[in-house]
């Protein structure tokens, strides 16, 4: 039976609107972003985890977003420095902040003084998660935990631990080391990776707890010792290498993590756009290659599941540093 026509322009007509309702609820969940540069602060030096990490997202959100990406390293006051130059910026989605452990959950309760609050930071997407390793300078004449712990007693004034930055996980993670083992350590801190790293070949220091990424090319070519790693797990890219969990020390399970924050004055539509074109950046099979070389694993998912592990960190670190008695040096 035909149709009245009618009935057909009404079907019509509806099936219109209802492609333009549909259109307009796509706009509002996402928006254009400036058509200018999007600027990712790395509050680090450069040659680390966060300089590394945020160059090498940056390059593959550029093609993703058609926009040129700028990265610029602003290192200082644990981080800090970093989150403040990005929260200064115009909100509207062009400024970002590679945020980690210290300045994004642990500063709350690690440092005195502190110049934002978490309500003024919008998590945009978990970037990366890896293990740190506990490394040693080759000439240490120790090769265990114990060996460790002995030269500890016998070395005068002690051992000397380098902190890549203050409130870093490195930092965090190894005054749980000396926490829990009771190995005593004066801690050198320096403004980033590469100083630090730089001091432990040249045995200026003792030991470190750095991340894969830096330090993995430096165990394998005998320029560190590997003592162990902080997961709860051995990592594959060290396998003869034990967890401290391993080694008597359940509950040991520090990983590093990084992920990109906007300021939460920056319109929600322009943050999920940021989400989902990061999303796509993440997905891609490079990416993942990549961050399996070096230790470590493309996170991703939305703003909101983002949000909730980074409340949960700003929880637990609070109550270990707590526990622990950490402070800043």
């Amino acid at each position: 039976m035909i149709k009245p026509l009618r009935y057909c322009v009404s079907s019509l007509g509806l099936a219109l609107a209802c492609a333009i309702a549909g259109q307009a609820l796509a706009a509002e969940s996402t928006a254009k972003l400036p058509d200018h540069p999007i600027r990712i602060i790395a509050p680090a030096a450069p040659g680390g985890i966060l300089d590394q990490t945020s160059r090498f997202i940056g390059e593959r959100l550029s093609v993703e977003l058609g926009h040129t990406v700028i990265v610029e390293n602003k290192a200082g006051a644990g981080g800090m420095l970093g989150i403040q130059t990005m929260l200064r910026a115009d909100p509207d989605g062009t400024t970002l902040v590679m945020g980690s452990l210290g300045p994004n959950a642990a500063n709350y309760t690690l440092q005195k003084t502190i110049s934002y609050t978490p309500d003024e930071l919008a998590p945009v997407i978990y970037v990366l998660s890896m293990p740190d390793v506990i490394v040693m300078n080759p000439d240490v004449p120790a090769k265990t935990l114990d060996e460790l712990r002995a030269y500890a007693k016998t070395k005068e004034g002690g051992l000397s631990m380098a902190v890549s930055t203050s409130g870093s996980s490195g930092h965090l993670a190894g005054e749980l080391f000396k926490s829990r083992t009771g190995i005593p350590a004066v801690n050198v801190v320096y403004k980033g990776a590469s100083p630090a790293l730089v001091d432990l070949m040249a045995g200026r220091v003792d030991f470190m707890v750095d991340n894969l990424i830096t330090a993995l090319p430096l165990i394998r070519d005998g320029k560190l010792r590997a003592l162990a790693v902080t997961s709860a797990k051995r990592a594959s890219q060290l396998p003869d290498t034990p967890s401290m969990e391993e080694l008597g020390y359940p509950g040991f399970d520090v990983n590093v993590w990084l992920g990109l924050f906007a300021s939460s004055k920056v319109p929600a539509p322009v943050l999920d756009t940021l989400n989902q074109a990061l999303q796509k950046t993440l997905a891609r099979p490079e990416v993942a290659e990549r961050f399996a070389q070096q230790g470590g694993v493309p996170v991703g998912g939305s703003r909101e599941d983002f949000g909730k592990f980074v409340n949960g960190e700003v929880q637990r670190w609070t109550t270990v540093i707590k526990d622990a008695n950490i402070g800043t040096d």
